[in-house]
């Protein structure tokens, strides 16, 4: 059994009214244009920062954009929705942290609060951009994030679940330590994991085709970008290749996250913002263990040829332009190293 190739799936339908939560991420950024480019309606309800207004306009141009706070239940309703109608309700909304607290404010109880408002406003379709690594939960935010994955479900309301893998530029960060001639970070031999990255331009086109697409409807969809998947090991040496340099690893014990992991615990029991830390911690090492690919439950294993491919750019090809000047990684909050 392989996966299905959603490359050659993507298809035009009608222009429809969409409400976009979490638009001023890179992700939201490229959905919101995604969306534009095929035609819809578009409405990004975002947070008012101090000199984004420009910024936004520009990066959001051809979207409706409203101001409010989209993690309350009243702002949701009066100043997002604001009695309008909408048939489609896309999130890209995470929590920025990953800390317990903001993981269920964010990830669970304002996605809630959104399929509530939804539901009142008589929409017809929820997408919701989830992450792979739900399915071995062991953190916090993914059970915060599977909590309202459940709700969802169990609403009544078509929904497209997106699980996407590896994030470019959460495997971006050590393209300057190369540069500079330091050694390429591994955990182990570097071998321990894989992926299979996806660009935000792909995601974004991915998600926006869950409208239209119906047999990514009422489905959870696990997605990665195209080519086979890929070790740390592998992205350090083409690094190297790249750069012309002769490869350099520095190995770095899984044991040694345990050991933060411990130390922080424990005085994470007396100091609140240690505990932060400590969650932290243990999604690094979550990331350095698993593979962001699909699960195979019956074979106990990750399965590459499982984990569904979209999208046109390949990592190594963005390695290749941010190398040569060309374009530069928004790392955002998602960087390893």
């Amino acid at each position: 059994m392989h996966a299905t190739d959603f490359s050659a799936l993507t298809t035009a339908g009608p222009s429809l009214r969409v409400l976009l939560l979490g638009a001023t991420g890179t992700i939201g950024l490229a959905t919101a244009q995604a969306l534009i480019q095929r035609g819809h309606d578009v409405v990004c309800f975002v947070r008012p920062r101090p000199g984004a207004t420009a910024l936004e306009a520009t990066a959001l141009k051809g979207a409706t954009i409203r101001y409010g706070d989209p993690t309350d239940a009243v702002s949701l309703k009066q100043d997002g929705f604001a009695a309008g109608r909408f048939d489609a309700v896309v999130s890209c909304m995470a929590s920025r942290t990953g800390s317990p607290r903001d993981a269920w404010r964010v990830d669970h109880q304002a996605h809630v609060h959104a399929l509530e408002a939804a539901q009142a406003a008589g929409v017809q379709h929820f997408v919701l951009l989830s992450a792979i690594c739900v399915q071995k939960p062991l953190l916090t935010f993914q059970h915060a994030k599977l909590a309202f994955e459940k709700v969802l479900l169990e609403s009544g309301m078509t929904y497209s679940i997106v699980r996407p893998t590896a994030f470019f530029k959460s495997l971006s960060g050590q393209l300057d330590r190369v540069k500079k001639g330091k050694p390429f970070l591994i955990f182990g031999d570097g071998n321990l994991t894989a992926c299979k990255p996806i660009s935000d331009n792909d995601l974004a086109d991915f998600i926006a085709g869950c409208l239209d697409d119906k047999s990514r409807h009422n489905q959870i969809l696990p997605i990665g970008g195209p080519g086979p998947a890929i070790t740390p090991r592998q992205q350090g040496e083409y690094l190297f290749q790249l750069l012309g340099q002769a490869p350099r690893f520095k190995s770095v014990p899984v044991g040694f996250l345990d050991g933060i992991i411990a130390v922080l615990g424990l005085m994470g029991q007396f100091i609140p913002r240690v505990a932060d830390k400590a969650e932290l911690a243990r999604i690094g090492r979550y990331y350095a263990t698993e593979s962001m690919l699909v699960w195979d439950a019956s074979a106990n294993r990750y399965a590459a040829e499982l984990t569904p491919s979209h999208g046109k750019q390949t990592l190594f090809e963005a390695y290749a332009l941010w190398a040569s000047g060309q374009a530069a990684p928004d790392r955002g909050e998602h960087a390893v190293f």
